[in-house]
């Protein structure tokens, strides 16, 4: 399959090979749009793509192998496009892509941004919430939108987040003749916009959260069950999230740790599970808050709620680890290299750590925090519970290596 990105000045724009491969093509795919620009060719088959796209996309393009087929997209199809979507279905070996000028591109060259001074995200298929993780003060965004309401959820949630003084562009049809440019602050959007369009955002507004490990308790609505700031800043150094990889929260509570690895990479993703349904839906409202929207989170006790999981690239299990036959499930579960990292505050769960630590080896470490407080007129050092940790990376597919030390004689 061959996918010809169309620029903004159309069919008439596209380079004289690029037409003939269309014309020449048994089968065109395409949004309705673009194959209005099309001549019309006699027996040459057009099917608009089927709604929903991704879920419709394998039936749709069964039968087609061995035909001549050409899909029409917007721009760069690489560029959060159907190309992706396809070369992710085919495989990169059947599919071949000849990209027009992005929107992207079009629009920092409207603003006169350059690509190193702004960063670019999409919202066609995603929560506006996604923007919630990139705030800082003079950091320059760049968002496909999913249609003309996208700016407006965006400034809304903006001003929300105490940055009404945002300044937004919408540049709507770039490259057609109804290109248009409408600039306004956050706080004061009122503007719908075209359909098409790619929204550009200058932040201004306070220093909020940063990406280390570590963020304050209190950016987290919890009832208690919280892994505390020090104690998650340790755990997630040893989990190390790394771009594209999957982590297990077990027992999540206030879902803190699987939120900081998302907020690691935008292709971080976690799966927390936690068995009381109230904290559960808490865990989903605080991903939002702070800009991981797509955590998902599985309401059941473990190890049972694990059984039908994707295998992760890492696991923390923040409580319930005494539950019959949980750490098994999660060592059995580990990817090779995986690393998994469990925290316990009574002496069941400290026995079974250090019993994991004597088989498999490891770190098994004390962490007491301390932080200062009044004592009457006074200030004085107030003890929080002493947790033992143990963390261990899976060495190899068959067994686990015992990687620090040997085992007690």
């Amino acid at each position: 399959m061959t996918v010809v990105g169309v620029g903004a000045d159309g069919w008439a724009g596209m380079p004289e090979t690029l037409r003939a491969l269309v014309l020449d093509a048994e089968t065109v795919l395409g949004g309705r749009r673009h194959l209005a620009l099309l001549p019309e060719v006699a027996g040459q088959l057009r099917l608009p793509w089927p709604s929903p796209l991704r879920a419709g996309l394998p039936d749709f393009l069964a039968g087609m192998d061995g035909q001549r087929v050409v899909a029409l997209a917007s721009g760069d199809p690489l560029v959060s496009g159907i190309g992706t979507t396809l070369i992710e279905l085919l495989g990169p070996d059947r599919v071949v892509v000849h990209p027009a000028v992005s929107s992207i591109a079009l629009a920092r060259a409207r603003l006169r941004w350059s690509a190193e001074s702004s960063t670019a995200l999409s919202l066609v298929a995603e929560d506006p919430a996604l923007i919630l993780r990139e705030l800082a003060p003079g950091r320059r965004l760049l968002i496909l939108s999913a249609h003309e309401h996208t700016p407006g959820d965006v400034a809304g949630r903006l001003t929300d987040a105490g940055y009404g003084d945002s300044v937004l562009h919408v540049l709507g049809d770039l490259g057609a003749p109804t290109e248009s440019h409408a600039t306004g602050l956050a706080r004061d959007w009122t503007y719908g916009g075209p359909r098409l369009n790619v929204l550009a955002v200058e932040l201004v507004g306070p220093r909020v959260h940063g990406w280390t490990a570590g963020l304050p308790d209190d950016a987290f609505d919890h009832d208690g069950q919280l892994t505390k700031r020090d104690l998650r800043a340790s755990a997630l150094a040893r989990l190390a999230p790394t771009p594209g990889e999957l982590l297990w929260d077990v027992g999540a509570g206030a879902g803190s740790v699987g939120i900081e690895w998302m907020r690691a990479h935008p292709s971080c993703r976690t799966i927390a599970v936690e068995s009381d349904p109230e904290r559960a839906r808490r865990i989903s409202t605080n991903a939002a808050h702070l800009g991981v929207p797509t955590l998902q989170v599985v309401t059941g006790r473990a190890p049972e709620a694990l059984a039908d999981l994707e295998a992760p690239d890492a696991i923390f299990v923040g409580g319930g680890a005494t539950a019959p036959g949980l750490l098994d499930a999660c060592l059995a579960s580990l990817k090779p290299g995986g690393r998994i990292v469990v925290h316990g505050v009574t002496l069941e769960t400290e026995t079974l750590l250090a019993a994991a630590y004597d088989q498999h080896g490891g770190e098994l470490t004390r962490i007491s925090v301390e932080t200062a407080a009044p004592v009457g007129t006074f200030t004085g050092w107030t003890p929080a519970r002493t947790v033992t940790q143990w963390a261990l990376t899976r060495q190899g597919i068959s067994a686990m290596v015992r990687s620090t030390h040997s085992p007690r004689s």
